[in-house]
């Protein structure tokens, strides 16, 4: 046949079957003709032995020269060990993100996806990578391939979403609704999101390398809010008076348990009588964040939650409206008891927060603190626990009780124990069962003011 030119080509009429001239010059490269009359310029090659058609395209957007030209460098790539056929192939095949995100959450929700300790994933986790999936994630990204995404483009995504590119106020049930504002914590967060679908798809072989590793994400900012000890007491004076109403007294009473405890909203919002075991002062949790949980609490929960008990303590701690159920529009009631007063901007993680800040102040160490509210420490956590449990529980109720006493008003200069030594001896008095000699004191001749009664000495406590 000799060289393919314009003139070859446009000669070339239709038959009853699609037909190939082929070139003579350059082996391989070829023109088919199909029975419509169309005309495309091909290579054809072997491969992993089996012989492979590459289209380069049609004629009249290509001509015989340019599609030569294009033959030459694709020969060129494959005796080097390209494929392109293959190559096209799986392009044409590649899924989009949002494809990727259908196959992460239904493995997901069958539970083949782990997250801490090597768990399946809570319903209540996937319920809010759901959310990121259809508020960032697929506005973003859902069209775009996922062999394609690079290291920028996951940089320009946490920056569109820090920036509000994809703020929106949707319903999204008959009473629900969806306030999405963005910003640069919810873009770091869906960002550590992105990586854990990219590293799924990394593992089902659709991708080589993740490219959301090594993203420079902007710092958490802790958060450092508690409560002062006068915010304590007015707390206290808005749960009395929230506790006066009908509508709030659960919530109040949820918000002073979550005060004395330290625990987590969801943890107590759900707590149920099978989780409460006053005889040992402790919260058996069957499901928290971190797992399984005990976590030893102070008289003064211990009390709140005796005097609530039922005479057939079953089923959830604070009911709803419906039988059965937890109570149900915490939030709302949270904002009525605290809306337009100076304690507007807490939240109930202020409230653990300050516990934990409580404890210390009163001398308890990390270790200590850190089993008061369930951290993971790993294995140094749980023997805590079970070797030292009457240290704990004595470290809760002496929180809580500083706390409670807070609430109800009181007033007192506050020192930690390891330097208040009468306390000391009273409590290792009353925990030996018998009374103490007298200690023979080393220090210095008492002042004047040392001598007075507890009442008028400056570092009294007065509770």
């Amino acid at each position: 046949m000799g060289k393919l030119s314009k003139r070859t080509v446009d000669q070339a009429t239709p038959q009853d079957a699609d037909y190939f001239i082929w070139d003579d010059e350059l082996p391989g490269f070829g023109l088919r003709v199909f029975t419509s009359g169309r005309r495309s310029y091909v290579v054809q090659y072997r491969a992993k032995g089996r012989t492979r058609r590459f289209t380069i395209g049609v004629h009249g957007v290509w001509t015989p020269e340019t599609a030569r030209r294009e033959a030459r460098v694709l020969l060129g790539r494959i005796a080097q060990g390209d494929n392109p056929a293959e190559q096209r192939e799986l392009d044409h095949r590649a899924i989009t993100v949002k494809e990727l995100c259908e196959r992460y959450m239904a493995d997901a929700k069958a539970g083949l996806i782990l997250g801490k300790k090597q768990r399946p994933k809570k319903a209540s986790t996937i319920y809010t990578d759901e959310g990121r999936i259809k508020r960032h994630i697929v506005p973003l990204l859902g069209t775009r391939r996922v062999k394609d995404l690079t290291s920028a483009d996951v940089t320009q995504f946490m920056r569109d979403i820090a920036s509000g590119k994809t703020k929106a106020d949707v319903k999204t049930r008959r009473r629900g609704r969806a306030i999405v504002r963005g910003g640069m914590g919810t873009g770091r967060r869906t960002v550590g999101f992105l990586g854990a679908l990219l590293t799924y798809a990394r593992e089902a072989g659709i991708i080589e390398t993740n490219p959301a590793h090594g993203i420079r994400k902007a710092a958490d900012q802790k958060r450092t809010r508690r409560l002062s000890e006068d915010e304590y007491r007015l707390l206290g004076k808005l749960l009395a008076k929230a506790l006066a109403d009908d509508q709030l007294r659960t919530s109040a009473k949820i918000t002073r348990l979550l005060a004395l405890t330290g625990c987590r909203r969801g943890e107590i919002l759900n707590l149920t009588w099978s989780e409460v075991d006053t005889a040992n002062s402790c919260l058996r949790l069957h499901d928290t964040k971190e797992g399984a949980s005990v976590r030893p609490i102070g008289l003064p929960a211990v009390d709140m939650l005796e005097a609530d008990r039922p005479r057939e303590a079953v089923g959830p701690v604070f009911r709803g409206f419906l039988d059965g159920k937890p109570l149900v529009g915490f939030p709302k009631h949270w904002d009525k008891m605290f809306a337009k007063t100076p304690l507007a901007d807490v939240t109930p993680h202020v409230l653990r927060h300050s516990f934990a800040s409580i404890a210390n102040d009163l001398g308890f160490t990390e270790s200590t603190v850190a089993a008061l509210l369930g951290h993971a420490q790993g294995s140094v956590t749980s023997r805590y626990i079970h070797a030292v449990d009457t240290s704990l529980i004595m470290a809760a109720d002496t929180v809580a009780g500083y706390i409670q006493a807070l609430l109800e008003g009181a007033q007192f200069q506050r020192r930690g124990y390891a330097l208040d030594r009468a306390s000391r001896e009273m409590a290792l008095s009353r925990h030996l069962g018998n009374p103490l000699p007298p200690v023979v004191s080393h220090l210095p001749e008492a002042s004047a003011a040392d001598q007075a009664p507890p009442a008028s000495r400056p570092d009294a406590l007065t509770l």
